[in-house]
């Protein structure tokens, strides 16, 4: 069996007080790794050295594994396997910084994929470039509820795909997420157009990246299929957290207030819930097995499901559906901008959105 050193870059402050500051994601990735018993943990780098030696700390790294300089840690440890945790706008230099190290086989990557959409494209050009494989945390494709559905899709239990929608979140953070699904249960195709538009008037910043108060975008991918997202005040437009919809029938996959799956026939003389299945929450359980699909692959040579080229695929969509907004049209793909429209809808003063109160 391979055994693989394992270095972190950003360790964050306090896991037990997540907020749009921070979820300090390296100590869900640390005991996933920690599992394994061929993954050994080497190092961490953080810019705040306290935040670094607390990680240190909870996952028994030596003092001399500690660093607040992760270019110092990657020459000193020399790690196969790099996890970077950090916000989203630093994403694409460290993917890039470390990739070209020369010292790692492997970086998994939190998501959002990067600030820009320039940015993606960079990271997974270069990792390519330096035979490094670079994957992304959309861990949710090995929740259970996922895996039930895209078994039920893959028997035809609704018939043919036909259309994909989800209401959850917003199109950027959380969408990531979401959009990595509709890709997920449509066999990875891509878009070949998206159309999108924005409301942006009050402030949300995570992680310091702006994210829209509202979005309706739809697109329709290589195979014919359709995907739609409603944000905001738009959810209720849409039942279930993903609502997939056949030629026999729709699945609606639920996330957010219980995990489950239900089925319906198309058929109106027997339009009834055909099927229900309820699991317990258990996100934990999709770090667990996210960390080993990419330590496998590794292992292995085989492509991971989260892949930089499946992400790239999300990616591409939410930057678009941005793009369409900033250019009052549809988008045809592939994407042709280097930057992130909302971003720079902000920047230059299109979108205005206002601070809450107290800020």
């Amino acid at each position: 069996m391979s055994e693989f050193d394992v270095a972190f870059i950003g360790t964050g402050a306090n896991p037990d007080e997540p907020s749009v500051e921070g979820f300090a994601m390296a100590y869900q990735h640390a005991a996933a790794y920690s599992d394994l018993e061929q993954c050994n943990l080497v190092g961490c780098a953080d810019i705040v050295r306290k935040n670094a030696e607390a990680f240190a700390e909870e996952y028994d790294i030596d003092d001399d594994g500690v660093f607040e300089d992760y270019e110092e840690m990657l020459a000193t440890v020399e790690p196969d396997v790099v996890s970077i945790c950090t916000p989203p706008a630093t994403h694409a230099d460290l993917v890039v910084g470390t990739a070209e190290s020369g010292v790692v086989d492997a970086i998994h990557c939190e998501k959002p994929m990067a600030l820009t959409w320039g940015g993606a494209q960079r990271m997974a050009r270069v990792c390519e470039e330096e035979g490094v494989q670079l994957t992304f945390n959309h861990m949710r494709r090995f929740g259970e509820p996922f895996r039930v559905a895209k078994q039920k899709l893959d028997d035809g239990v609704i018939g043919d795909l036909r259309r994909i929608e989800y209401n959850w979140g917003n199109f950027y953070d959380n969408g990531t997420h979401a959009v990595d699904m509709c890709n997920y249960f449509n066999d990875e195709q891509s878009a070949k157009w998206v159309i999108g538009q924005v409301d942006y008037t009050e402030e949300d910043v995570r992680f310091g990246t702006h994210n829209e108060n509202q979005v309706l975008a739809c697109w329709e991918y290589e195979n014919g299929v359709y995907g739609m997202a409603a944000t905001g005040p738009a959810e209720a437009a849409i039942e279930g957290d993903w609502r997939l919809t056949g030629s026999d029938g729709f699945m609606d996959v639920h996330l957010t207030d219980k995990l489950a799956v239900e089925v319906y026939s198309r058929d109106p003389d027997n339009c009834e819930k055909l099927a229900f299945e309820a699991m317990t929450p258990d996100e934990a359980t999709c770090i667990d097995l996210a960390i080993a699909d990419i330590v496998q692959s590794l292992a292995t040579g085989q492509t991971s499901e989260l892949a930089a080229e499946n992400a790239l695929n999300a990616t591409e969509i939410i930057f678009a559906g941005y793009e369409s907004a900033r250019r009052r049209g549809r988008v045809d793909l592939p994407l042709d901008i280097e930057d992130n429209p909302l971003e720079s809808m902000v920047d230059d003063g299109q979108l205005s959105p206002v601070a809450p109160v107290g800020e």
